[in-house]
């Protein structure tokens, strides 16, 4: 099985454009290209899903054990000739301090996977070599097999690079990407833009594929990429095969509403299920008989007048769940079903007004990191939380979750997650194998609605 991980050692050093752009030339080679990520992140996956065609699926190591993880990787792997994993942040950054949870590097150790490290080289010449070298040695474990130097001045300063590392440090080096703004990504308060939204990104991923191929040895990188197979793991969703056979849940799926976890999307159609996309931005109603719905992240702020001017889908929404359709909403689903989002200059917009509170854009970050959850059923998850909003306090609102943060003790706990008839929506991102019992709550809802 052919696997590489592209890291970084520091986020914003170029590992994304880098593993963008390998994506892209091998795919182009006729490769079949399984894509994935590190870490909790929507935007990442859907640049890979663009450039591969293929659906990109996260990999991280808190929110998920071991063997689910390799689970997860062994089944994306199927019937592909490549796998490129998009690392997260730098290479040993994950959970905390602690780097062996969470990182990149921890992911490329239960995975097995060699490790390409892209080094951004701009004002370096010898002193690369020794930044490299603590890349190694910090973690001996963690197979640093090549390097990609990122806006290199020029084929000299490359060849000074490269003579330098392979020299004293008996690795690879593929290859650089020199200084390009006309390849770089903008980015939002979230992050990089989504995929749907970069104007002329074909054009882009075309110039950047062109760069690659002049200035990386992608077939070295495939040596460095055959790996032996990784053993088979037992399926850690086995029981819930096909049981919820004949629900039919609406999934809210469009330029507002667009941060799923692939892998949640495939478990909840492995269990049975029928996910029918609709659009709160551009459809007049939900799909006609569905059991439940699902509305989980994006940027609904960023597209809320189409969605206060879609009055027939808010009523529709609002109607539905009134009458006791159940309902998961995550973030930017959880901002829709409140009355309204206020923006950062007090514009006032109309959402679906299930819940009785507004919700408020923020300048700055409210919650980011892995958090904790206990639900007042009982169960237990671990979730990931990042959002520049928040919603207005009041007496009638009632919580589902307990949120606890943990970096070696508890240092924050709050409330979250607003409940009301069959209702759960709340700011964290779950991840349904984290904690399958999650997802068949909600399900068995779905359930006992279609019955009714």
């Amino acid at each position: 099985m052919k696997r590489v991980v592209i890291s970084g050692t520091h986020s914003g050093c170029g590992k994304t454009t880098v593993s963008l752009g390998i994506m892209a030339a091998l795919t182009k080679r006729g490769k079949k290209v399984a894509p994935f990520k590190v870490g909790p992140d929507y935007i990442d996956p859907s640049f890979h899903k663009f450039v591969t065609g293929n659906p990109s699926y996260n990999l991280d190591s808190w929110l998920l054990d071991s063997n689910t993880i390799r689970y997860l990787f062994n089944k994306g792997n199927q019937n592909m000739d490549i796998s490129i994993i998009e690392g997260v942040m730098g290479m040993y950054d994950g959970f905390g301090i602690d780097k062996s949870n969470g990182s990149t590097a921890h992911v490329a150790k239960i995975t097995k996977t060699p490790v390409i490290l892209v080094v951004e080289a701009k004002a370096m010449s010898t002193s690369v070599a020794a930044l490299v070298m603590g890349y190694m040695m910090y973690d001996k474990d963690v197979e640093v097999k090549g390097v990609i130097f990122n806006k290199v001045s020029s084929e000299k300063h490359y060849e000074m690079l490269k003579l330098v590392v392979e020299r004293d440090l008996g690795i690879k080096c593929l290859g650089y990407l020199p200084k390009n703004e006309e390849i770089s990504l903008k980015s939002r308060h979230l992050g990089l833009i989504p995929a749907d939204e970069v104007e002329g990104l074909k054009k882009k991923t075309d110039e950047l594929v062109e760069l690659i191929e002049k200035h990386i040895d992608l077939k070295t990188l495939e040596d460095i990429a055959e790996m032996e197979d990784i053993e088979p793991i037992e399926n850690p969703a086995k029981e819930i095969f096909m049981k919820y056979k004949g629900l039919k849940i609406g999934i809210a799926m469009d330029t507002a509403f667009s941060f799923y976890y692939q892998h949640n999307l495939q478990l909840m159609e492995e269990a049975g299920v029928q996910l029918l996309p609709f659009s709160p931005v551009n459809d007049i109603n939900v799909p006609i008989g569905v059991d439940g719905l699902y509305i989980g992240g994006g940027f609904p702020e960023m597209f809320a007048e189409k969605l206060e001017e879609n009055i027939s889908m808010r009523e529709d929404i609002k109607a539905l769940l009134e009458s006791g359709l159940p309902a998961y909403a995550e973030c930017g689903g959880l901002m829709y079903l409140t009355e309204g989002i206020v923006d950062l200059q007090g514009h006032y917009y109309n959402m679906v007004g299930f819940f009785g509170t507004k919700s408020m854009m923020t300048k700055r970050l409210n919650r980011f990191g892995y958090v904790n959850i206990d639900t007042r059923t009982g169960l237990e998850t671990r979730a990931h939380e990042f959002h520049r909003s928040c919603i207005e306090e009041n007496s009638d609102l009632e919580y589902y979750y307990h949120v606890t943060k943990y970096r070696e003790k508890l240092i924050d706990e709050w409330k979250c997650g607003l409940v009301k008839n069959n209702v759960v929506a709340g700011y964290p991102h779950v991840h349904f194998y984290s904690n399958l019992s999650f997802l068949e709550e909600f399900l068995n809802k779905c359930l006992e609605y279609k019955k009714l």
